[in-house]
């Protein structure tokens, strides 16, 4: 009995372990893959690829040329600098605009409303999470984006301050599609994500807690700043990271609203750009027509700085965490 019983949680811990790792596995897989597709399109643009902003596919009707043993078309240039900014400068606008108003939506939802229309705000936060992409993109390519160029980018340009720093948001406001309107649509798609893990960490601070702060004569943002916060922080950056996860990584609906402009970075707040992520599906088709086959070894290069991106940003946020609780759970120590 005692053979079998060891047998069984040996075959079960085995299991267990194997099913653990296939998340890395896949990973790996994932990480090898792309460096084998990249591999030739690195050998030929170096490390000009992250400082250059000409994108030039070359010719794909004249004879190819080969180049440190990379086959490629005449005149085929490659710089990513302009999509990595336009990644980091919109995924940045959305975290400012989209951490703190979904964690107020959480606060509101869990201390004020009533249970009733507390619930029927989780519903609406979790439908909104689950809506597609390519869906918030139309609507901000035909609806939002429109309505922020006719009455929004305008105040903001006129009342920027001519400033040095503060020139950025100065110019012309264009026409709806831009940094700007990616920012706030971006903002808006992981706001459901931001808010809705908040709101579930708030709900599992102990009550009792809180009402004994209020009964020592705190006040309500007092109770949620010194008690309800501190016990959920950890969780809230976690939050936090998956909102920036997919930030970093929406496809459609910025290739609908950003302009989809390559080989130039954004001149001011409201400028047509582009994405790593925007730029895939974009030049997707057309690198199909590369008969050498480098136009897709640069998309791939492309895709492998976008992972590292991700990966970087998420070793990050865990040092952060852990710098913040001391501890990678999701709810924090408390008070």
């Amino acid at each position: 009995m005692l053979r079998g019983r060891i047998t069984a949680e040996q075959v079960t811990r085995g299991t267990l372990r194997a099913l653990a790792s296939i998340p890395l596995a896949a990973l790996a897989a994932l990480v090898v893959i792309l460096l084998v597709q990249a591999l030739p399109a690195v050998r030929y643009n170096g490390l000009g690829f992250f400082t250059h902003d000409a994108w030039l596919p070359g010719s794909f009707y004249a004879d190819p040329v080969t180049t440190h043993g990379v086959s490629h078309p005449p005149g085929a240039s490659y710089g990513a600098l302009p999509l990595i900014a336009g990644t980091l400068e919109s995924s940045l606008l959305a975290m400012v605009l989209a951490v703190p108003v979904g964690i107020g939506t959480a606060m509101l939802v869990v201390e004020k409303l009533p249970a009733r229309l507390s619930s029927a705000a989780g519903f609406f936060l979790e439908v909104l999470a689950g809506v597609p992409s390519v869906v918030y993109g139309l609507w901000g390519a035909l609806t939002l984006g429109p309505w922020l160029a006719r009455h929004v980018s305008p105040v903001i340009a006129a009342h920027a301050p001519d400033l040095p720093i503060l020139r950025f948001f100065r110019g012309a406001t264009g026409a709806g599609e831009g940094l700007f309107a990616a920012g706030v649509v971006l903002g808006i798609m992981i706001l459901p994500i931001i808010a809705a893990t908040t709101r579930d960490l708030l709900r599992q601070v102990p009550r009792q807690t809180v009402e004994g702060a209020l009964a020592l004569g705190l006040t309500d943002a007092e109770s949620m700043r010194m008690v309800g916060f501190p016990w959920v922080r950890t969780g809230v950056l976690g939050a936090a990271v998956l909102g920036l996860g997919r930030a970093l990584g929406e496809t459609m609906a910025l290739a609908m609203v950003s302009g989809t402009v390559l080989g130039a970075s954004p001149h001011n707040f409201y400028d047509t750009f582009t994405t790593i992520a925007a730029t895939i599906v974009s030049q997707l088709d057309s690198s199909l027509t590369d008969g050498t086959g480098f136009a897709m070894h640069t998309m791939a290069e492309l895709a492998l700085v976008l992972l590292a991106i991700t990966l970087l940003v998420n070793v990050l946020a865990r040092v952060i965490i852990h710098s913040v609780s001391g501890t990678a759970l999701p709810v924090g120590r408390g008070v």
